[in-house]
């Protein structure tokens, strides 16, 4: 079922969500695709998942296509599965907002996570790719990687399984690397010192998303 709703209603803006701070790396991709490019599918949905594209909402399904400019938004106890390109798996927890703003296979993009908490999981040992996750909190520069992002025990955090990520808020960059998190307490604060993180954490993030 599709509906026509005003663009501003019960969802995030790119101006709230540019607002805020920033998490970033060099060499990020900002070449735009038509907002009609295919970038991958839903590949599981529970709950109640929808799709925005310009002004036009829809209950989003498995297998249903993800299009660049797509604004997906997860509802109360609801969880998505999405697959990016044929080697970048998103998974996002409940009450998340995820606005692809654009995505090309192999290369890289922007994506902004404006509410809730995600997994970005991309296989070892493939070609680095460029992209950003914006937040309001900051800005993530990703070359390839699995990480959690999103907000635990009262602050914005981010937990790097395997790889690498720039995480930039307050004017300050850390270096995230394999088994460490980082924090940022509030928007337009930098982020805490990176530490090591325990199995019990770890477990605490990731059944957020559905990964248990």
């Amino acid at each position: 079922m599709q509906t026509k709703i005003d663009p501003r209603a019960g969802w995030l803006t790119r101006r709230h969500l540019l607002g805020g701070l920033a998490l970033g790396a060099s060499g990020l991709v900002t070449t735009s695709s038509r907002a009609t490019d295919v970038v991958g599918k839903a590949s599981a949905i529970r709950g109640r998942v929808d799709r925005r594209q310009d002004t036009l909402v829809e209950g989003l399904k498995p297998g249903a296509n993800i299009l660049d400019q797509d604004n997906v938004k997860t509802g109360v106890a609801s969880f998505a599965d999405l697959e990016l390109g044929s080697d970048t798996r998103i998974l996002l927890g409940p009450e998340t907002e995820l606005f692809i703003d654009t995505f090309i296979a192999g290369q890289g993009g922007t994506l902004e996570l404006g509410t809730g908490q995600m997994v970005f999981d991309r296989p070892e040992g493939l070609p680095k790719i460029d992209l950003a996750l914006r937040t309001a909190f900051g800005q993530i520069g990703v070359r390839g990687t699995k990480f959690f992002a999103g907000p635990n025990r009262g602050a914005f955090a981010v937990f790097v399984e395997h790889g690498q990520v720039a995480v930039t808020g307050g004017g300050v960059t850390k270096l995230v690397g394999a088994g460490q998190g980082v924090q940022i307490s509030r928007p337009g604060a930098a982020p805490d010192t990176v530490v090591k993180w325990g199995a019990a954490r770890i477990k605490e993030v990731y059944r957020r998303v559905g990964l248990e």
